[in-house]
């Protein structure tokens, strides 16, 4: 029988679950009231993404640390493999077909957790100086991120590929990077904006433009309508027309914010945000109390990417950003994004409960340890 030392259960962050828990708990229930079958298969994400945290939780991850850079380079591969015999949906390369079962993965949803690990494996490797890292150090570590981003950005998935290059120069911002490194990819960004823009596809100057025009696109002005229409404390479902009569498109996943402030309003949309703020805040304060660069490095990876997510999709639905197929994290529909943060999650909370070597070497008896 599995017995778990209560020292473990003492280090267990309980803030970072309760405020998912709602979260969570709130998507599922309008999911299934756009769609009861997308309702019934979110729950089966969210049922192998709780049941994928508890296994994580319970096996000694940091002894698996050496395999960090094996995952890396096989995501790596994988993303390689796309260009090679990848599968083709709506012009994009994106997608892997597994032969004989007619199953697809797409590594670069597959990486995101991967390339957090990595970055977390670099950093305590090698900590940064006092003064932060300079442009030798800064320079090793931009390779692992800009070889995922290059991949990415070529299937063209430049969304991911962009969130990826974001988390990662964040990632190194916390740890440590000298001020002059800083403002010389600053000034070398500005300068090569106009070619940076001439290799975009031509979708992606379409979105651009849509983004920066008078009028809205169609996703769009349906959206800030469904928001506009929801007004302080939202409608009962059966009055909110905009997503109940199809108005309002991909309202299961990238739009879902939109149906939040319909259904409850600016009132509902105040909890949520509230809600994601106080997770980004608590997982921040986690990594600078923190001193292990491992625990460091991932809390604020995870922080980042759900600011990330959050901050662009939500700006996305009121048009404030070009539009992109930019998650709310562990909100909208889709089982790869809830179990990639199930599996960041569970690693964190695995490091944190078993920070303490004596805890964590006779922490569970008769385990996988």
């Amino acid at each position: 029988m599995l017995n778990i030392d209560r020292r473990i259960l003492a280090h267990f962050d309980y803030v970072t679950v309760a405020l998912l828990i709602p979260i969570v708990f709130l998507s599922g229930w309008l999911i299934y009231e756009i769609h009861p079958v997308l309702g019934h298969k979110h729950l089966t994400y969210v049922v192998v993404g709780v049941s994928i945290f508890f296994t994580l939780f319970l096996m000694p991850i940091r002894r698996m640390f050496w395999m960090i850079p094996i995952f890396y380079w096989g995501s790596v591969i994988l993303l390689i493999l796309v260009e090679v015999i990848g599968h083709v949906r709506l012009g994009a390369k994106r997608w892997i077909e597994i032969p004989f079962v007619h199953f697809t993965i797409q590594p670069s949803e597959l990486f995101k957790p991967t390339f957090i690990l990595m970055m977390a494996y670099l950093i305590h490797r090698n900590p940064p100086p006092p003064q932060g890292y300079g442009w030798k150090d800064f320079s090793k570590l931009s390779f692992f991120i800009f070889l995922p981003f290059l991949l990415i950005a070529k299937e063209p998935d430049l969304g991911t590929a962009t969130v990826l290059v974001l988390l990662g120069m964040g990632m190194l911002f916390i740890a440590g990077v000298h001020w002059k490194v800083w403002t010389g990819l600053i000034v070398l960004f500005v300068v090569s904006l106009p070619l940076i823009y001439t290799q975009l596809h031509d979708y992606q100057k379409q979105r651009l433009t849509d983004f920066v025009s008078e009028k809205p696109s169609y996703h769009v002005e349906q959206s800030i309508i469904a928001i506009g229409s929801g007004g302080f404390f939202g409608k009962p479902k059966e009055e909110a027309t905009q997503t109940q009569m199809k108005f309002l498109p991909i309202a299961s996943s990238d739009f879902i914010f939109a149906y939040v402030v319909e259904r409850f309003g600016f009132f509902g949309a105040f909890v949520l945000i509230s809600l994601y703020s106080a997770l980004i805040i608590h997982l921040l304060l986690l990594s600078a109390w923190i001193e292990d660069y491992y625990i460091k490095v991932i809390t604020s990876g995870i922080a980042l990417l759900v600011f990330i997510y959050m901050s662009v999709n939500i700006a996305m639905t009121m048009g404030l950003a070009p539009v992109v197929g930019v998650p709310l994290p562990m909100f909208s529909y889709g089982g790869s994004s809830f179990v990639n943060f199930m599996i960041l999650f569970a690693i964190m909370e695995n490091l944190l409960a078993h920070r303490f070597l004596c805890v964590y070497d006779r922490g569970i008896k008769k385990s996988f340890f």
